[in-house]
């Protein structure tokens, strides 16, 4: 201790206009430094202490010193730099986990304060040595320590990841992407110069039940104002010739093939794996990008990387912040095949200043920090009220992938993330008779038609009697004592969702509250009547984001609700 106090610099006032009222500091006197920013709430050491302590003490003030060994002083030692994760992975040390990745990765110490959370860099630029020589940031537009922060973050949580690269909303995410179907292979995009001379259309094959914005982008703005066409396919409907049939195979131009898993709003669940077989039979030069938004469940839920997927794409405004108060979103590249994506995705992400602010990636890496924690619990509680949905007459339909009577139920156990899986297992879950279900054999997962279930129990039937929890996404059709009649339908949707109490009438979904809303006219009214209609998303569809609050309460509110709608 005697260390301390003999070391701790100290200001000395110079020229002071009067004594300082709020310390009683007079003139010439020596203060001690670290004492008065506590009082002051002023960061010692930060940039601008001095000005600020200035401001606060009216007067001006200079460092002193002490001259001291600091081999003495531990205390100001340079801290201990963390362990890269290339130094992880290419060594014999012990590879972190999703939780701890969460918390740490993206988020070291401050080495110059010893800060514990890293600071916000709100400065638009950045002063430079020499001439093309700085610290690796020249201008925050292309590149910020708080969005580098973050997409550090994120690339370690999304398994399979080379890179993440963040954009200012999911919309902004959905753009670059399109757009790199577009770029010249100069700019790293998918279209040589050949290409670009003849003048024809990259093309992007989407699945057809996909978030109204996303269908907006690609079938009206990008049809419209890039050299772009998007289709549209039922991958189930068609199977395995409908798929290769739809693939473009008389054109060098690269394209993508873009799904939601699950999709938004009807929560299906397409083959992914066989996609991904489908493709990557396909030779690499005219191999089409395979990309997956993985919003709805988050990486906590489900890594579509490692399971062939080249890109996935989020709206980090929902689980990943899960606070509803940020607008953002991001690309991350699968190892492998950020050579040919990197390139591109930052070319568009500066060319188009499509970026998010430096205090809205602090946010959203702080709340990634709960994320393993928030996405159990929305996920427990979207499964006991799906379960409960299911057994009420007034709902017509439940959608839930992780009900052992969805359809996609293999496909939902199938598609568990390693670390989904670990949590299940402490919570009482067989995952290994999950997997041996799912057709999982050494990580390989069997190709499933969707089916219902047939009801024989099993041994993890007796164990999970109810499903597994899977991400907080419930769609339910209510039912309607005429659904030939929409206005009727409409009327009964209208007063369940405005007699809620804890589910807000809102749009979006992932926050720590629950929210309700009616994709016919909300999320996806930007889609024609007819399709929406064919895709079964009409008047009586509601979308139910589950929060974290106590199940219990969700289950009453919604009772009471439907009690109002149908009485």
């Amino acid at each position: 201790m005697e260390i301390l106090r003999d070391t701790r610099p100290t200001l000395e006032i110079r020229n002071p206009s009067k004594p300082c009222a709020r310390n009683g500091v007079h003139a010439a006197s020596k203060i001690d430094f670290c004492s008065l920013c506590k009082q002051h709430a002023i960061f010692p050491h930060a940039s601008g202490t001095i000005i600020n302590l200035a401001t606060v003490l009216g007067c001006s003030l200079q460092y002193i010193y002490p001259r001291v060994d600091p081999s003495t002083y531990p205390i100001h030692s340079e801290p201990r730099s963390r362990p890269s994760q290339q130094d992880i992975d290419s060594s014999s040390m012990h590879t972190d986990n999703f939780a701890t990745n969460a918390v740490h990765a993206g988020s070291a110490p401050d080495p110059s304060t010893g800060a514990v959370i890293p600071s916000i860099s709100l400065s638009t630029t950045y002063r430079q040595d020499s001439i093309g020589v700085h610290k690796g940031f020249e201008y925050s537009r292309s590149a910020n320590p708080n969005r580098n922060d973050f997409e550090t973050m994120l690339a370690s949580l999304e398994v399979g990841s080379e890179e993440a690269i963040a954009f200012s909303s999911g919309s902004a995410a959905t753009a670059a992407a399109a757009q790199w179907a577009c770029l010249s292979e100069e700019e790293g995009g998918g279209r040589t110069a050949e290409d670009i001379a003849d003048g024809g259309k990259s093309h992007i094959l989407c699945i057809n039940d996909m978030y109204g914005g996303t269908y907006r982008y690609l079938a009206r703005v990008a049809k419209t104002t890039g050299n772009l066409e998007a289709s549209f396919l039922d991958f189930d409907q068609v199977g395995e010739a409908g798929i290769r049939s739809a693939i473009r195979r008389n054109t060098k131009r690269k394209q993508i093939v873009w799904i939601e898993s699950p999709t938004n709003p009807m929560l299906i669940l397409p083959p992914l794996t066989l996609i991904s077989e489908i493709l990557h039979s396909i030779p690499e030069a005219h191999r089409p990008i395979l990309l997956v938004d993985n919003t709805f469940l988050s990486p906590y839920y489900s890594n579509p990387l490692t399971l062939g997927a080249d890109v996935a794409l989020h709206s980090i405004s929902k689980y990943i912040n899960g606070h509803s108060d940020v607008i953002m979103g991001a690309l991350v590249i699968r190892k492998g095949s950020a050579q040919r994506l990197s390139q591109g995705f930052r070319f568009l992400q500066n060319s188009s200043g499509g970026i998010p602010s430096p205090f809205d990636c602090y946010l959203a890496s702080r709340g990634a920090k709960t994320l393993p924690l928030r996405a159990l619990k929305h996920g427990l509680n979207a499964l006991q009220i799906s379960t409960a949905l299911s057994k009420d007459s007034r709902i017509a339909k439940v959608s839930y992938p992780g009900l052992k009577s969805s359809p996609y139920y293999e496909r939902a156990v199938g598609a568990l993330s390693r670390q989904a899986k670990k949590d299940l297992s402490k919570l009482g879950w067989d995952t290994r008779a999950l997997e041996a279900r799912a057709g999982i054999i050494n990580g390989t997962i069997k190709h499933h038609r969707p089916h219902h279930f047939s009801g024989n129990a099993t041994t993890v039937d007796a164990i999970t009697e109810q499903g597994i929890p899977f991400s907080g996404m419930i769609s339910i059709h209510l039912a309607s004592p005429d659904p030939s009649d929409p206005e009727v339908s409409h009327a009964i949707t209208d007063k369940f969702l405005t007699s809620l109490r804890l589910f807000s009438l809102a749009e979006s979904l992932g926050g720590v509250e629950s929210l309700a809303e009616a994709p016919w006219q909300m999320t996806h009214g930007s889609i024609p009547e007819a399709q929406r209609l064919a895709l079964g998303i009409d008047p009586s569809l509601v979308r139910l984001s589950v929060g974290i609050e106590d199940v219990d309460d969700l289950l009453q509110d919604i009772h009471q609700a439907l009690d109002v709608a149908f009485s």
